[in-house]
């Protein structure tokens, strides 16, 4: 893996990210046009229009699933982060993290060395640093291998 840095840190997962988002968005598009054919032909074929009203309403749920797994995910992910950081954050100093640290700047805050932690977690406090900010004012990187 290439050495991370600002640049280069966000990481996306193309079948994911893209081929299956845009399978979602093409299935939904074309079970609602199915949908809607099949509710204009009602009357003069009669039939249609229930699996019609099935394979809209799947592509639904599996928009939602698709969307609420990935949401979970990154839910759990965040909450180890903030554990794993506060740790961090305790181990250097003997304290707590700042509570009014938001989850953003906590996630950011990962990715700065042990030697510019601290201070850089005070400074996002102090100054109120976006997640942007406080990833463009590290100057020791510290790389994330670990991840999937």
């Amino acid at each position: 893996m290439a050495e991370q840095n600002f640049k280069n840190h966000s990481r996306y997962v193309p079948l994911y990210h893209f081929v299956t988002s845009t399978a979602l968005v093409a299935l939904i598009v074309g079970s609602c046009i199915n949908l809607f054919e099949n509710c204009s032909s009602c009357s003069k074929n009669g039939g249609g229009l229930y699996s019609a009203s099935l394979i809209c309403l799947m592509s639904l749920v599996l928009t939602l699933v698709w969307f609420f797994a990935r949401s979970f995910a990154l839910k759990a992910q965040d909450r180890a982060i903030r554990a794993e950081e506060n740790l961090r954050h305790f181990i250097a100093t003997g304290k707590a993290l700042d509570s009014r640290l938001r989850m953003g700047q906590i996630i950011a805050l990962r990715f700065a060395g042990d030697d510019e932690f601290v201070n850089l977690a005070k400074q996002a406090v102090d100054e109120n640093l976006n997640s942007k900010q406080i990833k463009m004012a590290i100057k020791n990187w510290r790389t994330d291998n670990n991840r999937a």
